[in-house]
Parts: structure tokens; sequence; C-alpha cells
């Protein structure tokens, strides 16, 4: 079952385990959120190390999450020591469109510069979640 925490904290790391079939596939699928905070840097690093694919995952109502995007992807190619690893740009909270401060356009043009693919989500709504998820399995 999912559902949706409202009194998320963003300084707290979390780590999930879901099995799921995708494409006929089984797959289970292993979730760190850091929410980018630099004191899980360390741990961040490991789940890297060992990490087949990332969702790069911004916020579209902050765009200083959406600027901490390239610094993120780079990390991946430096600890992977690789030109290129399968990832998924994701522009979260996008039912809050009043809020918006980083545009469709600009993620669109972020994910052709860091070579990957864009989705926009809402976590809240349950909008493109599991696509997300489904999408970056299909690219490992």
């Amino acid at each position: 079952m999912s559902y949706f925490v409202t009194d998320y904290d963003p300084t707290i790391e979390d780590s999930y385990t879901k099995q799921c079939v995708i494409d006929d596939r089984a797959a289970r699928l292993d979730i760190l959120d850091t929410a980018g905070q630099e004191e899980f840097g360390a741990m961040r690093e490991q789940y890297m190390r060992t990490g087949e694919g990332f969702l790069l995952v911004f916020s579209v109502t902050d765009r200083g999450s959406f600027e901490e995007i390239y610094k993120f992807q780079r990390q991946i190619l430096r600890v992977k020591d690789r030109d290129e690893f399968p990832m998924i740009l994701i522009g979260n909270k996008a039912d809050l469109d009043h809020q918006r401060q980083v545009t469709q356009e600009e993620g669109q043009q972020l994910a052709r510069q860091l070579k990957v693919t864009y989705m926009e989500a809402s976590a809240k709504i349950r909008m493109n979640v599991d696509q997300a998820f489904h999408e970056l399995v299909r690219v490992i």
C-alpha cells in the first residue's frame, strides 16, 4: 500500500524496499531518500556505489533543490567512475502549480543537458510516482 506523508521532515534519511512487477518481470527496488542533506553524504555515496539507477528528484516549488541536481548527477558519475549511468530527472510537487519556481521547460532543458529523461510527478496525488520507478527499471 502506498501513502502520502503530510508531515515530511526533509532532514531525515529514509529507506524503503518495494517488490513490484514491471513489464512482466519481478523487480526489487531499494530506495534511499536523503532529501539531499549534506549530513547524509557518506551514506549517500555508499548507496551510489551499489545503486543500479537513480531518480534525481527536485521540487518544482524550490529553485534551490533544482540547482543542486547537477551536483548530485556529477557525484554519481564520479562515484561510479562513468560518463553515463541510468538516471531520470523528476520534478516533484507538480500539483502545486501556483507555487511553481521551476518551469517544465527548465526541467526538460536540464534533462537534455544531463542526457536523461524528464518527468514531472506529485507524491501527494500519486501522479507519475510508480511510472518514474518503472521507467528507471526499464532504463537499467
